[in-house]
């Protein structure tokens, strides 16, 4: 019988490439994002099912768990993708948008978990994958928000894998580095005031570093493939790294103390 994964933010980037990898390696494939009567590709796709999961609507989370339910009886594995990521000035950030970062990466994170959690305790089985990030073990300037979420998804995923041991379900983080995705465009919120005059330099250095990042990044069909491996692995693995960039960076964070590992961000910001 064919196992079955659950994704959210499939749209696009990470979470379309790991909806197409698993269905090539045939699995059924429940499909969720915002709003899926925009999808084209998936929904010509054998044994995957699109349909409507917003981590901020409890509503269309229960139904999305609860229709995968019915289409494929079971659900073995739950990747939370969704996600943004909210940069720019602290002082110049609404409080509305601070709280969006954190309902959509975060509380979305667990709502949408919690949900899945009594099939998997019913089941004995399951495998929870989260998408955390690099930014989930170092930091960018001007990631006070994103930094925030990730560092909150790499906490809450290391103890939930205690309470997830007690009824045979396994929790993993996947970390990748830079992705070659849309980030920079609709899944990235930049909050900045000019008027804001103390900050304008250090904002114009993270705009023009990132543009050199972000295009050397790693594509998304990597990642899709870590995730694959930790779906089907069967070993307790926490973590994983998703990309060179990331093997790098959070070996660097490992082996130096924080005054030489800011200062080497400072260095590569130009600051």
């Amino acid at each position: 019988m064919s196992k079955t994964i659950l994704i959210t933010g499939a749209s696009s980037g990470i979470g379309k490439a790991t909806a197409k990898f698993f269905q090539r390696e045939g699995w059924n494939v429940i499909a969720t994002m915002r709003t899926p009567q925009k999808e084209e590709e998936l929904t010509k796709l054998d044994n995957v099912l699109v349909t409507r999961l917003d981590v901020q609507d409890s509503a269309s989370i229960a139904s999305a768990v609860e229709e995968g339910m019915a289409r494929f009886g079971k659900v073995d594995v739950l990747l939370n993708n969704a996600g943004y990521g909210s940069y720019g000035v602290l002082e110049a950030t609404p409080p509305e948008k601070m709280r969006r970062q954190f309902d959509v990466n975060v509380l979305g994170l667990l709502e949408t978990t919690k949900a899945v959690i009594p099939h998997f305790r019913a089941n004995k089985d399951g495998v929870i994958i989260n998408i955390s990030s690099i930014g989930g073990k170092m930091t960018f300037p001007l990631g006070t928000l994103y930094h925030g979420t990730k560092f909150a998804v790499e906490g809450l995923s290391e103890a939930l894998s205690f309470e997830m041991e007690e009824i045979g379900v396994k929790v993993k983080l996947v970390e990748p580095g830079m992705i070659k995705t849309d980030f920079g465009g609709r899944s990235f919120d930049f909050n900045n005031d000019e008027g804001l005059a103390e900050y304008q330099p250090l904002v114009g250095k993270l705009m023009a570093a990132m543009v050199p990042l972000a295009s050397g990044g790693s594509e998304p069909e990597l990642v899709a493939q870590v995730i694959y491996e930790a779906a089907t692995d069967g070993t307790n693995q926490l973590r994983y790294t998703a990309g060179p960039d990331a093997d790098a960076i959070v070996a660097n964070r490992k082996a130096a103390d924080d005054a030489t590992f800011l200062a080497g961000i400072k260095n590569q910001f130009g600051l």
